[in-house]
């Protein structure tokens, strides 16, 4: 690949670290509808190289293996950062997902020349909503909270790396993020869509798991395409530099409220949340998925692959309100939103169209 000019524009070269998540997945079919990006993805399986988009597989852990396979990528312009590695404890995250940035910049900036930006994805664990009741709505602008956090650390190590260069930053923070990808280990429409299909096989009503105290809290999401859209915004236009950015959907949920109409999505009633530990009790389904698959001639992808119970106890915990104020992207010129409701119901209808669920 190489840059050049068409139509008058300056060809960019994206490099999607993370290629293969909700969030770096969607990122990559935005920019090749917008046309005018060459695109490169990184990840640790690779991917099918298609017209002006190409994989590399590399282990971002490994730094020699790094920049073995990222010293020829001088054509990249802007690096998009949506990598994770995740971990039994927040401690013990720090120090891999801050190691990966690191090796993916020190690969980079030196063969890169025309490098304009990168851009990181973080969350609201900056915040400290992953710890328990925070300050709403989150502010970019608040304080920081005692470490270990490893979104804090990536964010001073670009930020110190930038200095005196002529390239920028960006740090997104989405809530949870709503997207298709599939084998990702934080897809809550997917988990959510899993439960409720298995609870229609078993006739069974569709009961909320979560925490009697999270079912009327003030939620939010950030859909995966609003967030690929606000990402490259803040990546290529002039007021998202240096910035740190929440991103989310702009409107505010209970599941209380939400939870009866996914039900009637899967036409099945509802009846009063019952706490469980999704991890452990979904586990005993796998052999009726498996069935479920047979049955209903689902792609034959395994059910470990595709569920992420232990994110959904993760988030169907929060009993306590969970929101950010987006305010800041808009006042910077950022003004596209989603429908919450229609979101998950257009994820569930994408899934069922592929065959993910019956």
């Amino acid at each position: 690949m190489m840059n050049n000019s068409l139509s008058g524009y300056k060809q960019k070269t994206a490099l999607i670290v993370g290629a293969n998540g909700v969030i770096g997945s969607k990122l990559i079919s935005h920019l090749c509808a917008a046309g005018s990006w060459d695109i490169i993805g990184l990840s640790r399986r690779g991917g099918v190289n298609k017209d002006r988009l190409s994989f590399i597989a590399v282990d971002l852990l490994n730094a020699e293996d790094t920049v073995a396979k990222l010293t020829a990528l001088i054509e990249v312009t802007h690096v998009f950062y949506a990598a994770f590695q995740d971990r039994p404890s927040w401690a013990e995250m720090v120090a891999p997902n801050l190691a990966m940035l690191v090796n993916v910049v020190n690969a980079i900036e030196p063969v890169a020349k025309n490098l304009e930006h990168i851009s990181l994805m973080q969350g609201y664990k900056v915040y400290g909503a992953h710890l328990g009741p925070f300050k709403t709505p989150a502010k970019e602008t608040d304080g920081g909270h005692m470490p270990p956090e490893f979104n804090v650390d990536q964010q001073q190590f670009l930020m110190q790396r930038q200095q005196g260069k002529k390239w920028t930053w960006s740090a997104i923070r989405p809530s949870v993020v709503g997207g298709t990808a599939l084998g990702n280990p934080m897809n809550l429409a997917l988990v959510i869509a899993m439960y409720a299909s298995i609870s229609k096989e078993l006739g069974i009503p569709l009961r909320f798991p979560g925490k009697p105290g999270a079912y009327d809290k003030l939620m939010e999401v950030t859909d995966a395409g609003l967030l690929a859209k606000a990402t490259v915004w803040a990546a290529t236009e002039p007021q998202g530099s240096n910035q740190a950015f929440n991103i989310n959907n702009g409107d505010l949920f209970r599941w209380n409220e939400l939870w009866p109409k996914i039900a009637a999505f899967f036409e099945i009633e509802t009846a009063p949340p019952l706490q469980l530990q999704l991890q452990t009790v979904m586990a005993a389904q796998k052999h009726l998925w498996a069935d479920m698959q047979q049955k209903y001639q689902l792609a034959p992808f395994d059910y470990d692959y595709l569920s992420s119970w232990a994110f959904g106890d993760f988030v169907f915990s929060w009993d306590y309100d969970f929101f950010a104020d987006g305010s800041k992207a808009r006042r910077a010129g950022f003004h596209e939103y989603e429908d919450t409701e229609e979101m998950f119901i257009r994820l569930f209808k994408e899934f069922r169209l592929n065959k993910i669920i019956p």
